[in-house]
């Protein structure tokens, strides 16, 4: 059945983005340049960029006998000022790769490290510390404080480290605001709030402090596809203009295609590792890990 969606999805796709984007989209994927159009020099290519979070040689082991691997000697680091997609069939270990390298779930072996600080082992207190000045967290579920409005939950990460927000900061989230569609929302309660608004404004509180770091988990799952492209494109724009590293789980080869660089994960193990690539190469190659499967 899953084998069916994939193969349906990629006739799907070889006539919409032949139909849609076809010189964009073919710029983008041949390389050469950057998201911006500039043209980028061979030192810039060869340059590599320092690690805003990694993993080594990872294990996480669910059951009393150890009898389910979700994450089996991973390895990957996820490079500053990056786009990364990370996707994988169901059950392939890719929510819990962002939840230990987020440090929201511990690894039952490897070692863990967010920028040059390794968080394996680290205690709560501290590491929440660490996370609400580096990270920013885009879940599916959302996440909102029930009790406060959508201005109130976009401020929320300044509140809680006891930040004043400066002139620019106030710019940026005014500018998120807009682009997110919440301008007349702010008063709202999430409980006053559809679920893809609910989703927009877990995604300006995510953007708000400019993290270095963004975990984004199936962020566009929600979102009508108009505004899907918008979200994707503040990432995007987040990361190319802001320095911002996004990592980002989605099983949806659009998505994914947005992104600088798409790991794809299988049995708990990192199965490939390509630069950006087209959403019909990325079906192609989830319907040949389906089919191994």
């Amino acid at each position: 059945m899953r084998q069916g969606y994939w193969a349906n999805l990629v006739r799907w796709l070889d006539v919409t983005l032949a139909r849609v984007i076809p010189e964009e989209h073919a710029a983008a994927t041949r390389g050469g340049r950057d998201r911006a159009g500039r043209v980028r020099s061979v030192e810039d290519m060869n340059t590599t960029p320092p690690l805003v979070a990694s993993v080594v040689d990872v294990r996480k082991i669910y059951g009393t006998h150890g009898s389910v691997a979700a994450l089996d000697g991973v390895s990957l680091g996820i490079r500053s000022g990056e786009f990364t997609a990370i996707m994988g069939p169901s059950g392939s270990g890719k929510s819990t790769l962002m939840h230990v390298m987020a440090g929201l779930d511990g690894a039952s072996s490897g070692r863990v490290f967010l920028g040059d600080t390794e968080i394996t082992g680290m205690g709560d207190g501290e590491l929440t510390v660490l996370r609400r000045r580096a990270v920013g967290f885009i879940f599916q579920a959302f996440n909102l404080v029930p009790t406060l409005d959508v201005r109130g939950n976009i401020m929320l990460p300044f509140d809680l480290d006891g930040r004043t927000v400066s002139r620019d900061e106030e710019a940026w989230i005014s500018h998120l605001i807009q682009t997110l569609g919440l301008s007349q929302r702010l008063a709202h309660r999430p409980y006053e709030l559809s679920g893809g608004q609910q989703q927009r404004v877990a995604i300006a509180r995510a953007l708000a402090t400019r993290p270095k770091l963004i975990f984004a988990d199936e962020p566009t799952g929600n979102l009508d596809s108009r505004t899907g492209r918008e979200v994707l494109s503040l990432l995007s724009t987040a990361s190319s203009q802001y320095g911002q590293s996004i990592a980002m789980v989605t099983h949806d080869p659009i998505a994914a295609s947005h992104a600088d660089r798409v790991v794809f994960l299988a049995d708990g193990k990192v199965v490939a590792d390509r630069p950006r690539t087209s959403a019909a190469e990325i079906a192609n190659l989830m319907l040949s890990m389906e089919t191994a499967a």
